[in-house]
């Protein structure tokens, strides 16, 4: 009885191990097939992935380009209307209002306004003339 049950074990185990023998390599080459398939699966995203930007990409630069056509022709019409219709009280308001601008973003530390012929700013307040630089020899 013992060897019977001896027998059934070194059968058990050679069926086993025929099995792997054959088993396995089948299992290999179905896992680098698998493998494969995720690659190419991961590639095929990818690549999707990036018409998709580039998609985004052009329909931005359209967009950018259109918004431009619009900026230019509102400034079009604003200079048409600056030209023949403002007076020089409006552009002297205008220019204030830049300088505001500018002193507000602190690139000006302190704007002084002093309304002129020809709005040209006052750059010496203090009355004296300046010598103009000597001139190298």
């Amino acid at each position: 009885m013992k060897a019977k049950y001896i027998i059934l074990i070194v059968v058990a185990v050679l069926v086993v191990v025929a099995g792997l023998m054959f088993g396995l390599p089948l299992y290999n080459v179905w896992q680098q097939e698998m493998s494969g398939k995720a690659e190419m699966a991961k590639a095929e995203q990818n690549r999707k992935i990036l018409v998709e930007e580039a998609n985004a990409r052009y329909e931005a630069a359209k967009l950018d380009a259109k918004a431009e056509i619009e900026r230019a022709k509102g400034m079009a019409q604003a200079m048409e209307i600056e030209n023949g219709k403002l007076t020089s009280t409006y552009n002297q308001y205008l220019f204030i209002r830049t300088l505001e601008k500018i002193s507000d973003k602190g690139s000006l530390p302190q704007a002084i306004y002093i309304p002129t012929e020809g709005m040209l700013p006052v750059m010496n307040i203090t009355g004296q003339q300046t010598a103009p630089p000597a001139k190298p020899n």
